[in-house]
């Protein structure tokens, strides 16, 4: 059963769960991951980057949710990892409150390309660490969670100290 979700469906004073994937690979040596442009016609964040995902329907699991989301919108299978990254935001469109797990996340089969359905992205690519900011539609972007979170994605794929104290065995693929 498949319900309808759009960043705009008023929904206030309601928790949505969202999850999104950190879809990465090695491209010459160095880390990329896959971003799409939202289209500017969406009244939520127009003409941002973000990571492929969606709401998670009501009593779904979230990972099969996040597998499907990926799978209506790009096209691709993908194998998750572990999540490591959690936050919360405000949307004030729908008037609810968002709480974003971001999982880890690989292509199943790296020859099939993500396409996009127009309605929702204009654009999409792979970008390394060093491309971030081209990504970026303001300077508060460096200090917005998911870019954060983008960027500990980046540390932790390169074995980058986090200050976590330990290794936690997080499974990247």
């Amino acid at each position: 059963m498949k319900t309808f979700h759009d960043s705009a469906t008023p929904t206030p004073g309601q928790q949505v769960i969202t999850a999104c994937a950190f879809i990465h690979q090695k491209v010459d040596g160095v880390y990329k991951v896959f971003m799409a442009k939202r289209t500017d016609t969406k009244e939520f964040l127009p003409g941002v980057y973000e990571l492929p995902g969606g709401h998670i329907d009501f009593g779904e699991e979230v990972t099969d949710g996040l597998v499907r989301e990926i799978q209506e919108e790009f096209g691709v299978q993908v194998r998750l990892g572990d999540p490591f990254a959690v936050f919360t935001y405000q949307n004030e469109v729908k008037g609810s409150h968002s709480i974003e797990v971001i999982y880890f996340a690989q292509l199943i089969d790296p020859e099939i390309e993500p396409k996009m359905n127009p309605e929702d992205h204009s654009s999409c690519g792979w970008f390394a660490e060093s491309e971030l900011p081209k990504t970026f539609v303001s300077e508060k972007d460096t200090e917005d969670d998911e870019v954060r979170a983008i960027y500990k994605g980046f540390a932790l794929l390169n074995g980058d100290s986090l200050n976590f104290g330990q290794d936690d065995g997080i499974n990247l693929s």
